[in-house]
């Protein structure tokens, strides 16, 4: 049972993983966008807020899409500052306690309730108010599906913290990032002292 809740916890780390290099491509046409905005209207004196909108949309997805691939990552803020003295195993039940009663809870009430936002905007074929705006119904949609995300990389966390528990894994909070820039650099010094001699 619990080697299949590993898989399953792989395979959504890589959904989020891919999510979250996708919005690494993203971040980088939202911005090209924005640049190409800045020229046209300062340069031509014109605009679009099909453009401007489109430069909205992105942002949302960035950071909609990418909650799941920032807990991932363990990169969502933490109260270090009180669990840094705590045991890996306290660390887990705390991060158990927290998805279950805080996490889990919150995302999906949301996805639930924006999933009819979503609705009445895609059965109306909302559009923007702005001329030439686009239609609402992707942003309104980007709302339920980041939620989405974020319920299943909550899941994945919590299958991790219980294998953890349990001795079947290291631990997921531990992760090796490879050598720290001054060890990089203490060994670059100590290769070509080498080569120097």
């Amino acid at each position: 049972m619990m080697r299949s809740l590993l898989g399953l916890s792989r395979a959504i780390d890589a959904l989020n993983n891919a999510v979250g290099k996708l919005a690494y491509w993203l971040i980088l046409a939202a911005v090209l966008i924005s640049t190409g905005n800045a020229i046209v209207r300062y340069g031509l004196n014109t605009s679009s807020n099909a453009w401007l909108e489109i430069q909205w949309y992105l942002f949302s997805f960035v950071f909609l899409f990418c909650a799941g691939y920032t807990l991932l990552h363990n990169q969502h803020v933490r109260i270090d500052i009180l669990t840094s003295h705590l045991s890996g195993r306290a660390k887990a039940w705390i991060d158990i306690l927290g998805t279950i009663f805080f996490l889990l809870p919150m995302a999906i009430v949301i996805m639930w309730l924006s999933w009819p936002v979503f609705v009445d905007a895609w059965d109306s074929h909302e559009v923007s108010t702005n001329a030439g705006g686009l239609l609402i119904w992707p942003g309104r949609l980007m709302v339920p599906c980041g939620f989405l995300l974020l319920v299943l990389q909550g899941f994945s966390e919590l299958i991790k913290r219980v294998a953890f528990l349990r001795g079947l894994i290291p631990d997921p909070l531990e992760k090796d990032e490879g050598p720290s820039d001054e060890e990089m650099l203490a060994a670059e010094l100590r290769k070509q002292r080498g080569e120097a001699a």
